[in-house]
């Protein structure tokens, strides 16, 4: 049990972010690696946005959604990015006490509604090849703009109640966190109270968001493969199936990572394997998921094909 607060939250109005504890060489040498990985993720997501945007071939819902995806990746590894890089090159690694829980609520409203956007692009691969005739009526403008409106509305309460319960904690005089950003691990660490409705609150809503919508994209996959396995030929199987090959690699990438920082207690109290992780789910996983849907997606490449040889002619 966690001595009683000396002081409360109001008197607190700044958070120290310890970071990567490395020298002066190491941290400029992180801060060139950051910074151009945060560059690949505006610069591929951007693009992706433009592309779907442009080609009037992929108005459809599955790059709806994949548009949307693009702009929580963008927009979830922004929230962190910036001030990260800031801290590189900073002596005082501060971030304001409002701040911090400002980028906190951002981030977990964006990485929340993301788990939920894989779970409806799962649901929108299953009714385009296990209810084919039905899809259009399934997955009409209206029903798209409601999913994924669904899904940021289950992203911002998930975001509300972890933001509530975290900065109603009690800090006392310790205000370092040992993380690059402000996270609910690194947070619950340095609180002088008894934590545990915290950690068992950040536990549950990380099992039941990652039971939910795990569920949803396993069940869908579960009937895409019955559906797959019945196409006579060979080539029929394979072209069915390669529209969903980018969306596995995806989701097997971000439930992953998810699982291991949030949904297990014992990442709680290890500090380096939770910043390791969270390196790989703010900002690596954002780079990678344009990557992914533009080379293993022929409908993609065709698209930046079309686009590039119109510039050039035009030029």
């Amino acid at each position: 049990m966690k001595s009683e607060p000396s002081r409360n939250n109001s008197e607190l109005t700044e958070f120290i972010l310890l970071g990567f504890r490395t020298s002066q060489e190491v941290q400029v040498f992180l801060f060139l690696l950051f910074l151009l990985i945060y560059l690949a993720i505006v610069l591929g997501n951007i693009s992706m946005l433009i592309v779907i945007k442009i080609d009037y071939r992929l108005h459809t819902p599955m790059y709806f959604f994949l548009r949307n995806l693009s702009l929580l990746d963008l927009c979830y590894s922004t929230v962190i990015a910036p001030k990260t890089l800031a801290t590189f090159l900073s002596k005082e690694k501060k971030i304001s006490y409002n701040g911090c829980a400002t980028q906190f609520f951002f981030f977990a409203l964006f990485v929340g509604t993301e788990g939920f956007l894989l779970a409806v692009m799962a649901y929108d691969r299953f009714s385009a090849i296990c209810s084919p005739f039905l899809y259009t009526v399934r997955m009409s403008q209206q029903a798209c703009v409601r999913l994924v409106l669904g899904s940021y509305v289950c992203g911002c309460i998930n975001s509300m109640i972890q933001t509530g319960f975290t900065f109603s904690l009690h800090f006392c005089q310790e205000n370092r966190l040992d993380h690059f950003f402000c996270d609910v691990p690194a947070l619950i660490k340095i609180a002088c109270v008894d934590t545990f409705v915290n950690q068992i609150v950040l536990f549950v809503l990380s099992a039941l968001i990652i039971i939910t919508t795990t569920s949803v994209i396993l069940v869908s996959y579960g009937y895409i493969l019955s559906t797959v396995l019945k196409i006579p030929s060979s080539q029929g199987r394979s072209k069915t199936f390669s529209t969903c090959t980018s969306h596995i690699t995806v989701v097997s990438l971000f439930y992953g990572t998810v699982f291991f920082m949030y949904a297990q207690p014992g990442a709680i109290s290890s500090p380096e394997k939770s910043k390791i992780i969270a390196v790989f789910y703010t900002l690596v996983i954002p780079m990678l998921n344009p990557l992914i849907y533009s080379l293993r997606n022929r409908e993609v490449k065709n698209a930046l094909k079309r686009i590039l040889l119109k510039k050039m002619l035009f030029h």
